[in-house]
């Protein structure tokens, strides 16, 4: 593994500042150069447009990354080539820079190229207007939720309603999709807020997740909030962004503001509102339980990272592969009662940030009590879970172990993607912590 050192982030973290001011040449050379490799020489770029705006109507959506490229990253030569700007250049030979990489960097570079949109499959660069610097896990032994399965969806019970929405707000706009039971009637009921990974819907995560099955046997409304393409092009939740870690701003408020607005348009619970999320999901979970205690009372995460673990693209990747840095691994987070899911062969994100999680957690409760359990699923995965409580018996959290489990969702189905069926039920879990903490 390429050893992050601080001069290599740095570096890295220079990458990113020539991308948004120069193009992806010119931060594909910058990588090169933090690499081991000689920079191969950067064509002039116009400046890059906003990575994270909000959607707006007048903006047309890109075509989806055939996910062939995006999630297969093949070995290429060294060498990069500039797309010629004119029809008269086009009749010559593209120049040809030689590329010397240092040992064991070159399957990096090549992912990171390949995700900058830099790397064609002949080994040309094909630069577009807007690189794409969110899809993160699709680096080499990098697997974050993808190849999402196109099925017909289930039929809903007699009654039920699985409606799309669209909220509308200061800090921007989202669609989604809210799941009414059939035996709502207009009483109260719990509210979970259900935030997808790295390029789902609310579609697949709701078929992979089986929540919608739950909220039918146990009585809850289920919001599942959509992530854009202009706003990530390969829908995670910004959870690296800096302007996304706070209060009133960027993609907690608008996750706030559609829990607001399904609250405002059925009766909900009160102190009954949760949210929860798998991966990029799960980290912003964190995050929104964090700066909106007074409308979250409760948080689910499912190989997710703790909050503020990363401020830009180089930051993301180190805490991925090797969690946050001490630093930030301390700050208080969520104070909110938390469940956290994490497999111990995760190679997407690192299982040390499900631990940072609950450190977090326990930060703000320095008399809390801890137990720890053993258990299996029949014919499935060995788990340990870790219960936290208050002093007075009340529940502040629990952290699962799954022995064997990458990075899938817990006994989810294989009807949505990135699930794995072995282990135990993390939907019906997290469920029966938020029954246990409203009791």
């Amino acid at each position: 593994m390429l050893k992050m050192n601080q001069a290599l982030l740095n570096q890295l973290h220079d990458a990113t500042r020539q991308l948004m001011a120069n193009g992806p040449v010119a931060a594909t050379a910058a990588i090169q150069q933090a690499l081991g490799g000689q920079p191969a020489p950067a064509q002039q770029q116009p400046a890059m447009r906003d990575l994270n705006p909000a959607p707006a109507a007048s903006r047309t959506s890109r075509p989806p990354a055939n996910p062939a490229d995006t999630l297969h990253i093949h070995t290429l030569a060294g060498d990069v080539h500039d797309e010629p700007e004119s029809p008269a250049a086009a009749t010559q030979a593209p120049q040809r820079a030689s590329v010397h990489m240092a040992p064991g960097a070159k399957a990096l570079v090549d992912g990171l190229l390949a995700k900058l949109g830099a790397l064609q499959s002949d080994g040309t660069a094909a630069m577009p207007d807007l690189p794409d610097l969110s899809g993160l896990s699709d680096l080499p032994g990098l697997d974050l939720p993808g190849q999402r399965k196109v099925r017909t969806p289930a039929p809903l019970p007699p009654g039920a309603q699985f409606v799309a929405g669209v909220y509308r707000g200061a800090t921007g706009t989202r669609d989604y999709k809210l799941y009414v039971p059939a035996n709502y009637h207009g009483q109260p009921m719990p509210l979970l807020v259900m935030l997808h990974g790295c390029t789902q819907d609310p579609d697949d995560f709701a078929a992979g997740t089986r929540m919608n099955a739950l909220a039918e046997e146990q009585g809850l409304l289920v919001v599942y909030p959509a992530q854009s393409r202009q706003a990530n092009q390969q829908r995670c939740w910004n959870w690296f962004n800096a302007l996304d870690q706070q209060r009133g701003q960027g993609e907690p408020a608008i996750i706030a503001g559609i829990a607001q607005q399904v609250a405002a348009q059925y009766a909900v619970a009160p102190r009954q509102v949760y949210v929860a999320g798998m991966s990029a999901g799960g980290a912003m979970a964190v995050i929104a339980g964090t700066l909106y205690p007074d409308i979250f009372a409760a948080v689910g995460v499912h190989s997710g990272l703790p909050y503020a673990s990363a401020r830009d693209l180089p930051s993301a990747l180190q805490a991925m592969k090797q969690g946050a840095p001490a630093k930030d691994a301390a700050i208080a987070g969520n104070s909110r009662p938390i469940i956290v899911f994490h497999g111990d062969r995760d190679h997407t994100v690192h299982p040390r940030n499900g631990e940072q999680v609950m450190s977090q957690q326990l930060h703000r409760h320095a008399g809390a009590r801890a137990q720890r359990d053993q258990g299996s699923v029949p014919q499935g995965r060995n788990f340990t879970r870790t219960t936290h409580h208050h002093p007075d018996g009340t529940p502040l959290g629990e952290h699962w172990v799954i022995h064997g489990a990458g990075h899938a969702w817990s006994g989810g189905s294989t009807d949505g993607s990135y699930t794995d069926a072995s282990g135990p039920d993390a939907s019906r879990e997290m469920l029966r912590f938020f029954h246990t903490v409203a009791a």
